[in-house]
């Protein structure tokens, strides 16, 4: 027997990670094409913050915090068929993870490698949809390619330092402080750039003889954008994943034409259903199996009780984690 209600955090009003607060909220029914999950952990984004700060909603969305939780299944909506009851999941969702229970797409539940413990798993659905989409559908990476990682000791940095080291790539990536650069040594990387203290231009024009690295997957904008393309080989490909130095930037089209370079971008959360759904069947496909042989797993930087969320979007907004922050929800 389910309860009726349930303990979720939102942010009462748009403010600093003291907003967030503890409701009771009555337990989501699961729609057609949904299933309900019993949170074990949910995950900590930068979109949180985003959301926490007061960005808009999509119509429809709940205002609990949270996109991306593990847990089991212990209810279905009409005309779901898989995941069943009891399975053992990680899912994206649209909003709603900061809680005991929550709804999820059917078709964007993810089934938990039993290698994988349940509570790491909510580090994976973010990660996982993001660097999939963005470093081998749009940034087209192939084995033997080289690759530059801006913001490697995140969650989804770590995350895309073992996929493109599993498909054959070799990673140049950029951090700040030796601690994150231990951390990404001793993830094997080619080379961990030192933002502190190093130009990754000049550094990656060492390294690769001149000839400059094949992607660029850079969450920081502003400035960055022109280096970044700058330190790109011929054909290369610039992804952006966010810009927390600026959305504006003035590019030279004569390198770019040059160059024959390309630059795109994403960002998940208002992506279609369908098209959510397509790329969680390619990562069921390409990345579950390495996840269950452990060529993959999610880094995770720290994991606080639920209660303690503003306490985790501190560690967030500090920069100061190496992998992913998560959410203790139920035990």
């Amino acid at each position: 027997m389910l309860p009726e209600m349930m303990n979720a955090v939102i942010a009462r009003q748009p403010g600093g990670p003291e907003v967030l607060a503890s409701v009771s909220r009555p337990v989501p029914q699961p729609a057609a094409g949904e299933v309900l999950i019993r949170v074990s952990c949910a995950g900590v984004n930068r979109p949180d913050i985003m959301q926490r700060n007061g960005m808009p909603l999509p119509p429809g969305i709940t205002d609990i915090l949270g996109l991306e939780v593990s847990g089991t299944v212990v209810a279905l909506g009409a005309g779901v068929e898989y995941p069943r009851i009891g399975s053992a999941v990680m899912a994206l969702l649209n909003g709603g993870g900061y809680a005991d229970y929550c709804v999820a797409r059917a078709e964007l539940c993810l089934i938990v490698p039993h290698t994988l413990p349940l509570n790491h798993a909510a580090g994976v659905p973010e990660a996982a949809f993001t660097v999939w989409h963005n470093l081998f559908e749009l940034g087209r990476l192939q084995p033997g390619e080289t690759v530059l990682i801006h913001g490697a000791a995140s969650g989804v940095g770590t995350f895309a330092i073992q996929c493109a080291q599993a498909c054959g790539a070799k990673v140049f990536a950029t951090a700040g402080g030796a601690d994150k650069i231990a951390a990404l040594q001793q993830l094997g990387v080619c080379r961990a750039i030192d933002r502190h203290h190093e130009d990754f231009v000049f550094v990656i024009e060492d390294e690769t003889q001149g000839r400059g690295v094949d992607v660029v997957l850079d969450n920081v904008g502003g400035d960055y954008v022109a280096r970044n393309l700058s330190a790109l080989a011929p054909g290369g490909r610039h992804v952006s994943l966010s810009f927390m130095q600026g959305a504006k930037v003035e590019l030279d089209l004569q390198l770019v034409m040059r160059k024959g370079l390309s630059l795109t971008s994403s960002t998940l959360r208002p992506k279609s259903a369908a098209e959510k759904a397509r790329l969680a069947q390619n990562i069921s496909k390409h990345l579950l199996p390495l996840m269950a042989s452990g060529k993959i797993s999610p880094i995770i930087h720290t994991t606080l009780p639920l209660a303690q969320a503003a306490d985790a979007h501190r560690i967030l907004e500090a920069n100061a984690n190496i992998g992913k922050v998560l959410l203790q929800v139920a035990s």
